[in-house]
Formats: structure tokens, sequence, C-alpha cells
């Protein structure tokens, strides 16, 4: 397992409970994955690092976490060294790591997404902004953690924030905004194109509650979605990801791994805002946490083509809710080095934590612990999960007191979460 947030330690638990696993190792992990799996040193955005700690632990499956080396080629190396690699190639992985790259490769599918327009030079920036908003969207097009992102009414804002990335050297995208909630659908593809949905799930972006504040890499996530259509995940498979999925190996860059699609509910139907080229923080607390089918398995299955010959998926019932614990500071610059209580519970998953040499779990990073809560419906994982951040302690930190609560609502939170 290449990683060390809580996606990671969710995966790592996931792959742990299987009975197939008989030695997991994760690199270079955290306070939390420490308890389940070996602890190995690597560089991740080091492509021919990943592929000679892989061949010296004798891996049978690499699976990798997060973006950066997928973009860099680290699974392109891993698989050169003969050994199964669960993510895309690098070509592949620029359907995230380039949004411009996936809106070209979007409209070539004939798939729904915002309208957009690329700027790369200062000069051209308020003419393209004059052809949008309010509200304006402004994207960096390069990887930036879910923090590259500004929405916002006020073009000030909008053109400061443009401004800061192209002055950095990044592209920006800007886009029409998509009425209606976001939803998240992860999706398996195989080596031969088979696509497997897993569970909608919902995230909350911004910092505070009633979304409030700016943009973060992710304050938590529910899932299933109780207001949302049983036909949704079918829906999107055919209308979004297949074609995408097609075109991307048209393209001569065959995806294999988990495509992971940011939606827009739009009044006209689903629409995509963004793809990313694996699973998601903090979605992947909440999906894993209901799912029954044994993980290994499943991620081989698709690494090999093998998909269509699992059975279905197995999910337990209910809801599972997941509160991010950040450090104060974040999403701007956290405070690190404060020693955490209660890390170790039930529930808690490690993101930016490191253990001391006197045994003391320390933060060290801006979203420190995920807490997951489950329950025989979203009201009931809501409670649960909550009754688990009351038992940690993180000097400074905060979190969301809303993840979810929309949903369990009247308006069934179709406009949460945005």
């Amino acid at each position: 397992m290449i990683g060390a947030g809580a996606r990671e330690h969710a995966l790592a638990l996931a792959l742990s409970h299987d009975p197939a696993v008989t030695a997991l190792a994760c690199a270079p992990g955290n306070a939390g994955t420490a308890a389940l799996a070996e602890q190995l040193g690597v560089d991740v955005t080091d492509p021919a690092a990943l592929a000679k700690l892989a061949t010296a632990w004798s891996a049978d499956l690499v699976v990798i976490g997060p973006e950066l080396p997928l973009v860099a080629g680290g699974a392109d190396a891993v698989r050169a060294a003969d050994i199964a690699c669960f993510g895309p190639s690098a070509g592949a992985a620029r359907i995230e790591g380039s949004k411009a790259f996936a809106k070209d490769v979007m409209t070539a599918a004939g798939v729904p997404t915002a309208r957009s327009e690329l700027v790369d030079n200062p000069g051209r920036l308020d003419v393209a902004l004059n052809h949008f908003g309010p509200p304006w969207v402004v994207k960096d097009d390069r990887l930036a953690a879910g923090k590259g992102v500004v929405v916002t009414e006020d073009l000030e804002v909008a053109r400061v924030h443009a401004l800061t990335l192209l002055d950095g050297g990044h592209p920006v995208l800007l886009e029409s905004y998509l009425d209606g909630p976001e939803v998240s659908l992860f999706c398996l593809v195989d080596a031969n194109a088979t696509v497997v949905p897993l569970l909608p799930a919902q995230d909350f972006k911004r910092v505070g509650d009633g979304d409030a504040g700016p943009n973060t890499g992710g304050m938590g996530a529910y899932a299933p979605l109780p207001w949302a259509p049983e036909s949704l995940a079918g829906d999107v498979v055919h209308r979004i990801v297949a074609p995408v999925v097609a075109e991307l190996a048209r393209r001569g860059v065959p995806f294999t791994g988990l495509l992971y699609a940011g939606l827009g509910l739009t009044t006209a139907g689903p629409q995509v805002i963004e793809f990313n080229c694996r699973f998601g923080d903090p979605e992947t607390q909440v999906v894993l946490a209901l799912l029954r089918t044994p993980l290994a398995g499943l991620l081989m299955a698709t690494v090999i083509g093998a998909l269509a010959q699992q059975p279905p998926l197995q999910w337990d019932p209910g809801a599972a809710v997941v509160v991010v614990m950040a450090a104060e500071g974040y999403p701007g610059t956290p405070r690190t080095g404060d020693v955490i209580t209660g890390a170790d519970g039930p529930g808690v998953l490690h993101a930016g934590t490191r253990r001391r040499d006197d045994g003391a779990v320390v933060s060290a990073g801006g979203r420190v612990l995920a807490v997951v809560g489950t329950g025989a419906d979203l009201a009931g994982a809501r409670e649960h999960a909550y009754q688990r951040v009351q038992r940690v302690h993180l000097p400074g930190g905060h979190y969301r007191s809303d993840i979810g609560l929309p949903a369990t609502r009247r308006d069934n939170g179709r406009f949460g979460a945005r």
C-alpha cells in the first residue's frame, strides 16, 4: 500500500480483513497504519524507488493510493518490474493531472460537463472572466490536493486567485457553475474496460459548517445517498464513465484502476465537475466501511481484467459518516507537533500523524484524523461518528459539526456540500 493518509489507512484496514492477504506493508504509512502493516520508507514520487521497494519486499500486488505517484508514472514502473499494480499509467492518470486534458477527453467522448476556458496568459484573464459568472469557478489546471479551486460571487476574488496561479506558472481553468448537489462515484475499471461502480457518496469540501470558508481536501463525507435515485450509479456509468474509458483507450492510454467521477446533479442531469485517477479522500473511508466484498481480491481482479467474472458486490445495510479532524491553521499552514489523545480509538483513521519515540501520537499535517461511524441509517451513523469524535482530543483542532446533516432533513440534503 503506497501512501500515508487516512485514505491509505482505510484501504490498509480493508486489505487486512481480506483472508487472501498473508502479509501487508505500507510505504510510508502513518501512526495508524503501523498497527496493521509493516512500515517501509520510500519517496512516493520516485517511480524507480517504488518498483525497487516492491521487488525487494516480494509484493504480489501494489496498491497506489495518492495521485502524485500515479501522475509521475509509479504504476508504470511497478508493472515494468513484473509486479501487479492497482492504478493507472501516467498517460491515463492525466485525466486528473491536467484538467484541460480531461476536458478534451470529455468533449471527444460526448460527456456532459461544465463549459470551460483555459487561460495561460495573465493578459487574457479579464476577457476570459467576463465570459463566466457569477459565480465564478477558478481552478488550478494541475494537481492541487483539492485546494486549487475557488468558487465565488466576487469577481475580484476570482481574479486574484487566477493571477496567483498564473504567477506560479500554473494555467487556469475557468468553468461555468453547475447547479445542484455534488456526488462522488468511484468506479473500478479493469484491463478489459469492464466498469463496476461502488456506492455513491457525498463529501463536504468547505472548511466550516454551512459550507462556509475556503475549500479543503475534504472535511467529511457520507454514504450512501438516501435522496439519490437507485439508478444513479448505472446511469453515470452508461452516460459518463464508460464513454470516457473508451475515449482514453482510443487515445492509446487505456485506464485501469479506480476512476472517480466528481459530479454535479444539475437540473439537466448529471454533469462532470472533475475526474480523479484514484480513490478519493475522505469518501473512501465511508465507502469501504460499508463494503463486505474482500478488497484485495477485488483489486487484483481489476488488475488482471477479471471484473466481469466477479459476483455482485456485497454491502452492509445502513450508512457511514466520516468526520475529518484538522489541525489549527488548516487549510492554511497547519500547526503540527500537538499530542493527540484518543487517536487509537475505534473508527479513528490516521492521516497527518506520526508516533514519537516516547510513544505519543502527534499531529504532522493539516487533516490529522478521520473518524468513522456507522449506523442503521444516516442519522444513526452521524450520531456514532460524533460520539467517537468526542473521545479524541487534538489541541487547537477543528472539525465540521454538520457532516451529512442536510441529508437527514426534509430537503433531503440536495443542496449540501457544494
